[in-house]
């Protein structure tokens, strides 16, 4: 099931389902809705977005009214996160599924958001999009980075096949304190370019999302099904090799690859520190012996920038030989 596409003038909501960094930050918050009125749309900024509860963006009812009011309201066609965090799936076990499904619309967001993504992809078959939020990527200084704002419209307002994915020139995971250091534009290196991990060919639906906060919904109702998916995976700085070697172990233990048509993984920041004598590859490697999809790495999503917007359930193929072909075959909105 397909939200009706993006158009200029339309209204989006702005969320806050975890974190409540949004409260702590009005500048960057300002920048990010002001990106989006730019952009040519109408911004609504949800009752809760602001709200602070010990570490999270309100109590579960204020977040997950938030939510309700935002598919319910007519006039809101889209809804974009302001940032992840830790808890969004605290709201599973009380968000309207049957609501969701009967007014679909857009759900941006990435990281933590991931369970939201899951869950409803699980419960109703809504696509959703791991992608940009509005702190980290809309708050920049100067507005979305080129290469996401483009694929943000290329995925979320056009209705014909989102076409091959194609790797930045550039990329940037230098942290700039936000409403403190966040007033020069960030750092930016050459990208290398996807890397290859394995070769083969798969072909599936896109199940997008960071893995560690997917991992959390193993055994519950919420995890959406691995038959055939082309598995996007992303994780954040504060991972170590250690407990990203412990992930893919447990995904393995799972079943998770028994299903899978091709897995990709988004490009993780620099303080990771992997050891160059036993890198990422190895560790997935590692963890998928036996196994023969094919296995594409630093892929631009996560929590570098720029970002793909990356539609949940929807077809794309992956070929790995000398080179990496990435297509997303279908449309994402209707």
């Amino acid at each position: 099931m397909k939200p009706a596409r993006l158009k200029e003038g339309d209204t989006i909501a702005i969320v806050s389902p975890a974190s409540a960094i949004a409260a702590y930050v009005p500048r960057r918050l300002q920048r990010g809705i002001e990106t989006l009125e730019r952009m040519g749309f109408q911004v609504l900024v949800m009752p809760n977005a602001t709200a602070v509860h010990s570490h999270t963006a309100g109590t579960i009812g204020e977040r997950v009214q938030d939510l309700h009011m935002a598919f319910r309201d007519p006039e809101v066609k889209a809804i974009i996160a302001t940032i992840g965090g830790f808890n969004s799936h605290q709201l599973l076990d009380e968000l309207d599924y049957d609501l969701i499904r009967d007014n679909p619309k857009i759900l941006l967001g990435y990281s933590d958001i991931t369970a939201l993504h899951a869950a409803i992809y699980a419960k109703t078959g809504l696509t959703t999009f791991l992608g940009p939020a509005i702190l980290p990527q809309f708050g920049l200084l100067d507005g979305l980075d080129d290469y996401t704002e483009q694929s943000f419209k290329r995925t979320l307002m056009q209705t014909e096949p989102i076409g091959k994915i194609v790797a930045s020139f550039e990329w940037t995971d230098e942290v700039l304190r936000w409403d403190v250091h966040d007033d020069r534009p960030k750092k930016r290196q050459p990208n290398a370019g996807m890397l290859i991990g394995r070769t083969g060919e798969g072909t599936g639906p896109i199940l997008a999302g960071n893995c560690g906060t997917l991992l959390l919904l193993a055994g519950t109702s919420y995890m959406p099904s691995f038959e055939d998916v082309v598995l996007m995976l992303e994780d954040d700085g504060s991972e170590t090799p250690e407990t990203i070697d412990r992930y893919f172990t447990q995904l393995r233990h799972l079943g998770v690859y028994d299903e899978i048509s091709a897995l990709v993984i988004g490009r993780f920041e620099s303080q990771v520190d992997f050891d160059p004598d036993f890198t990422l590859k190895d560790i997935i490697l590692r963890a998928t012996r036996g196994y023969d999809f094919p296995i594409v790495l630093d892929a631009d999503f996560g929590h570098t920038d720029p970002v793909l917007t990356l539609p949940l359930g929807v077809t794309a193929s992956v070929r790995v030989g000398d080179e990496i072909e990435i297509e997303i075959v279908d449309s994402a909105v209707n």
